[in-house]
């Protein structure tokens, strides 16, 4: 049950309000495990070689320098289409 704390005594609407919409204990919050024994936590732990810690950046970059040449390419294709298509449209036609 919700406890109101004086606040009908001070004639304080806000804070009538906000005493009624205050939830109550949460049981997940109170009702959990106590932390584990500090061997148990070291062992939980597990240490990461700096090999392992950047492999996956080291994958990514890999594969950025991979791709480089066909984004290169892709962009001097784009550029000639653009040219192409407005040489062509500049060109002459009915205007």
């Amino acid at each position: 049950m919700i406890e109101r704390r004086g606040t009908e005594d001070d004639g304080d609407p806000t804070a009538d309000f906000l005493a009624d919409v205050v939830p109550g204990e949460t049981p997940w919050r109170t009702e959990r495990p106590a932390d584990p024994a500090p061997e148990q936590a070291m062992e939980a732990h597990t240490v990461v070689r700096p090999a392992q810690k950047w492999a996956r950046t080291r994958a990514v970059g890999r594969g950025t320098a991979k791709a480089a040449p066909y984004v290169q390419a892709a962009a001097v294709v784009g550029w000639l289409v653009t040219e192409a298509f407005e040489a062509g449209h500049n060109s002459g036609g009915s205007a």
